[in-house]
């Protein structure tokens, strides 16, 4: 349950147009519901300021539209994650207020508009166009939030004048989100030229010694610019997330 809804819930047990009773059935499915598949923590976005998030990859469709319907049937905005295209059409013929990115593998269910933050946008970088899912996850995971993105694509390493065209505008941003494949260098560029918090993502892009994202995750965790955060591979939802924790919530 929403921290809204909880105080909006007491106020109006106080204010005496809401019986005990009834605040008690509302309250029945803290903290978590057993849906057999599932079992649905509720009492998440009190702990953290976000609502469970559905990871799509390994559920079917009957699954991800069950768990969806929980979290939106509590007043919760749902999120999924790795959702194919195919996934994403039969959620979405089970559950119409499904809405599906392709390009970002994510389906979310608004309930209700997500507050905007106060903080100033945050950038995310990407050092090529196949980092582009990666990147748009990401973008996703941080609108879910609340939190403003300003995308800042294909300015990696092979074409260094193409990113230092973007510096200044890059310095506004109040964290930055940088995906790369490859060697994964670009993080270590961003950081050694920005102070706000830089979130690194390695990808799976590239071949050969690229080992599937490996490299570019061991070149982002030895980097020379210090405080850069990293997160795992293709990881687009956990670096918003890192960012989130970092961010005023107000």
């Amino acid at each position: 349950m929403e921290p809204r809804l909880v105080r909006e819930l007491l106020e109006r047990v106080r204010t005496g147009e809401t019986a005990i009773e009834e605040a008690l059935e509302a309250l029945r499915g803290l903290p978590f519901r057993d849906l057999g598949v599932a079992t649905v923590d509720h009492h998440r976005a009190l702990r953290q300021g976000v609502p469970e998030v559905i990871f799509g990859e390994g559920k079917t469709p009957e699954q991800i539209a069950l768990i969806a319907q929980e979290i939106s049937g509590a007043g919760q905005n749902v999120l999924a994650t790795r959702v194919d295209a195919a996934k994403g059409a039969a959620v979405a013929s089970l559950l119409p207020a499904f809405r599906y990115v392709p390009l970002a593998r994510t389906g979310s269910v608004e309930v209700a508009p997500t507050p905007k933050r106060a903080a100033g946008p945050v950038a995310v970088v990407t050092a090529g166009t196949s980092d582009l899912p990666v990147a748009e996850e990401a973008i996703e995971t941080l609108r879910a939030v609340g939190l403003e993105s300003k995308r800042m694509y294909d300015v990696g390493v092979a074409g260094l004048h193409r990113f230092l065209h973007r510096v200044e505008e890059l310095r506004q941003a109040s964290a930055v989100i940088v995906v790369a494949g490859m060697e994964g260098a670009l993080p270590s560029v961003v950081g050694g030229l920005v102070a706000a918090p830089v979130v690194a993502v390695p990808t799976a892009v590239g071949y050969g010694a690229a080992l599937g994202g490996f490299t570019a995750l061991f070149s982002m965790l030895t980097s020379c610019a210090s405080g850069i955060a990293v997160v795992n591979i293709d990881s687009g939802f956990g670096a918003a997330m890192v960012v989130h924790r970092m961010l005023p919530k107000a």
